[in-house]
């Protein structure tokens, strides 16, 4: 019975979202009202909310903050009690009440009146007290709570959560908020190890494993055993001009097998049996990225260049010792 209690609740939240994206094109006006009033303050989003859609509004603000849109989470009791001195012109207040009747709010919304702070209120009520005091009205869609008896918040904060999280991202995306702002904000964690620059994890130019077109295999081998990393990279004048990996030295031995030693060691360059066109990475490229190439063309090293030169070696280990997921 429990897994159809949860498949039937889950169904619920389901209907809940396709009544909200079928409510989006009667919001459009709205929301990019919501949208140019945030994105063009000079202060802060101060959202604000009680109970469960003070939870959500905490989530939120934590969100916006973290995305380029500054913010922070008011409690409608604490404001009440001095915390509303944390409101200032050029302020934008985002209240969320699923009832738009919530009485805690009402100093939060006559304060912002007094001092002519915009706000946004995010209800299920169009017709409600705080929708109809706001300077701009986001209505949710009337929907029936995943909850047996309809009375606990569930899809209601749901689609609360659903539609902050979709303005903190458009936000995002009208700041030009980039991988590199991420990294700003979130230097702790594995998000901010996937976030780092390559340059910042990778192994530097006096370790990198690297012979000449025209040397011999045993150097190339030489090389792999002294570095370590299974790759060697194969340059001409300083510029890559292929790579020599474990798997190639063993196919060439077995390919050669009747081959005298002289011959397949020493006699034959590193130009010969190099890989051309190999994976290569950028030093600006997040390591998240770098990981994501690495992986998905099955290979556990690759170099680094600046130009057409190797700079720098990243090996799938040394992003995963560092977090990197």
């Amino acid at each position: 019975m429990s897994a159809n209690h949860v498949a039937a609740a889950l169904a619920t939240d389901q209907a809940g979202f396709e009544a909200l994206r079928a409510a989006l094109p009667e919001m459009k006006a709205e929301i990019e009202a919501a949208l140019t009033l945030i994105h063009g303050m000079e202060g802060r989003l101060i959202v604000t909310g009680l109970g469960k859609s003070g939870h959500i509004g905490a989530k939120l603000a934590a969100t916006f903050a973290s995305t380029g849109t500054p913010a922070y989470f008011l409690h409608p009791a604490e404001a009440s009690h001095g915390d509303l001195g944390m409101v200032q012109p050029g302020d934008v207040l985002f209240a969320l009440s699923w009832s738009g009747e919530t009485a805690e709010l009402s100093d939060v919304i006559g304060y912002a009146k007094r001092r002519s702070v915009p706000m946004i209120s995010l209800t299920g009520s169009p017709e409600s007290t705080l929708a109809r005091a706001a300077s701009v009205a986001l209505s949710l869609p009337k929907v029936r709570e995943a909850c047996p008896h309809n009375l606990a918040p569930t899809t209601s904060t749901l689609l609360q959560l659903a539609m902050g999280d979709a303005l903190a991202v458009a936000l995002l995306q009208m700041r030009g908020f980039g991988p590199e702002s991420f990294h700003g904000f979130h230097p702790g964690g594995s998000l901010g190890a996937a976030l780092k620059a390559v340059e910042e994890v990778m192994h530097g130019a006096a370790q990198l494993p690297l012979v000449e077109v025209d040397a011999p295999v045993i150097t190339a081998i030489s090389e792999l055993s002294a570095r370590g990393f299974g790759i060697v990279g194969v340059t001409e004048a300083g510029v890559l001009r292929g790579v020599i990996t474990d798997g190639d030295i063993r196919r060439y031995l077995e390919q050669n097998a009747s081959a005298t030693m002289q011959g397949a060691l020493h006699e034959t360059k590193a130009s010969a049996i190099m890989t051309q066109g190999s994976v290569t990475l950028s030093r600006e490229m997040i390591a998240g990225e770098a990981l994501s190439i690495l992986q998905a063309r099955r290979i556990s090293a690759a170099f680094v260049l600046e130009g057409d030169r190797p700079v720098g070696l990243l090996t799938l280990l040394r992003l995963l010792n560092r977090g990197t997921a």
